[in-house]
C-alpha cells in the first residue's frame, strides 16, 4: 500500500524522507522539523505552480525567483534566511539520494541580518532573581536549582529539561548536557548551583514511575514527570515578577547572561564557546560585542575627552 507522501507526488515524497533523515540521523529538534516542513511545503507550492512537479526539476533561476517573492512578500530577513537555509539543506540532501546532481539553492546568497545584541541581565539582577524563589515555598528549592544550574552551566531550556540523575556528577562539579544535533558537552555546577542542585534533589518526591534511578529527570513537575520548557518558562516569569524584572528576561536571557558575564571577567572566548556547545567560534563572538559597547559606553561616560 502506498505510503501518504508517496500519494501525493515525488516533491512530498522527497519532503518526508528529508525530515525523517534530519530528525533521526542530524538530531533535528521537533521545532527545527517543524520550520523545514513549512518552509519546505511553501516551496513545493511555489515550484508546482511553476511547473516543475518534482523537487529535482528545479533550477537556480526558478529559486531566484522563489527568493525574489519571499522578499516582496515582505517576509524579515531573518525568516528568508533561514528558508533558503531549509532548502540548500534539502537540496543538499537531493544530493546524497541522486534525484539532482548539482544542487540549485547553493549559488543563492542569503540576506544580511541586522545583528541584534542579545539581552542580558546585570550581576545585581541575576541576584535578586536567584534569590526569588523562597526555599520555604512549594516548588521553591526546585526553581532555586533549575535558576542556578542555568545560570551556573549556561544551559538553553531544553537543555535542561532533558538532565537526567545520571548526568549529574556533583562530586566533580559537571553535568552532561545534550546540546543541538545531539552533541554533549559538560557544564560546570559552581558552589551555590552545587547547593541549590543538592538541596532540591533531598526534597524531591519520589520518582510514581520507579525505573532506572540514572534515568529519572532531575526536574520535575507536581505530578511528578519531567518537568517543560513551558513550565520552566512559567516559574521563571513568576520569579522575575517577584524580584521586580518583570518582561526583562526569557529564559534563553539567564544564558546570555553568563557568557556575558564571563566574558566581562576576562573569560578566553573559546573556553566560552565550549562551554555554551557552540559549533562556531563566530556564534559566540557576538558577546564580544556586547562586552565592547559596554566598555564604549563607560568610556563615553566617564572619560573626560570622550565628547
Amino acid at each position: 500500500m502506498p505510503s501518504r507522501a508517496s500519494e501525493r507526488g515525488p516533491f512530498s515524497a522527497a519532503i518526508e524522507r528529508f525530515l525523517r533523515h534530519m530528525a533521526a540521523e542530524r538530531g533535528g529538534s521537533p521545532l527545527t522539523i517543524k520550520s523545514y516542513r513549512e518552509d519546505l511545503l511553501q516551496l513545493e507550492e511555489f515550484l508546482v505552480s511553476a511547473g516543475c512537479p518534482s523537487p529535482g526539476d528545479a533550477s537556480s533561476v526558478i529559486l531566484r525567483r522563489f527568493a525574489a517573492g519571499l522578499h516582496a512578500a515582505g517576509y524579515a530577513p531573518s525568516t528568508v534566511a533561514r528558508k533558503l537555509a531549509s532548502m540548500r539543506s534539502f537540496y543538499a540532501f537531493g544530493q546524497r539520494e541522486g534525484w539532482v546532481r548539482a544542487n540549485p539553492a547553493k549559488p543563492l546568497r542569503s540576506p544580511r541580518r541586522p545583528r541584534k545584541l542579545p539581552k542580558f541581565l546585570t550581576g545585581d539582577e541575576i541576584s535578586r532573581l536567584l534569590a526569588a524563589p523562597h526555599p520555604g515555598q512549594a516548588g521553591g528549592l526546585r526553581d532555586r536549582a533549575i535558576l542556578e544550574l542555568m545560570y551556573s552551566a549556561g544551559c538553553r531550556v531544553r537543555e535542561l529539561v532533558t538532565i537526567d540523575d545520571g548526568d549529574l556528577d556533583l562530586r566533580n562539579g559537571t553535568v552532561r548536557i545534550r546540546g543541538k544535533g545531539r552533541r554533549e558537552r559538560h557544564g560546570i555546577v559552581g558552589s551555590h548551583a552545587h547547593a541549590a542542585v543538592r538541596a532540591w534533589l533531598a526534597a524531591r518526591p519520589t520518582s510514581p514511575g520507579g525505573g532506572k534511578a540514572a534515568t529519572r529527570a532531575v526536574f520535575t513537575n507536581k505530578l511528578g514527570g519531567r518537568l517543560s520548557v513551558r513550565g520552566v518558562a512559567r516559574l521563571l516569569e513568576k520569579h522575575l515578577a517577584v524580584a521586580g524584572l518583570a518582561g526583562k528576561a526569557s529564559p534563553h536571557t539567564l544564558r546570555h547572561s553568563f557568557a556575558t558575564h564571563l566574558l566581562d571577567a576576562g573569560a578566553d572566548i573559546r573556553s566560552v564557546q565550549e562551554l555554551l556547545g557552540h559549533k562556531s567560534l563566530v556564534t559566540t563572538q557576538i558577546y564580544t560585542h556586547v562586552t565592547t559597547s559596554r566598555l564604549l559606553e563607560a568610556f563615553d561616560k566617564a572619560h573626560p575627552r570622550a565628547r
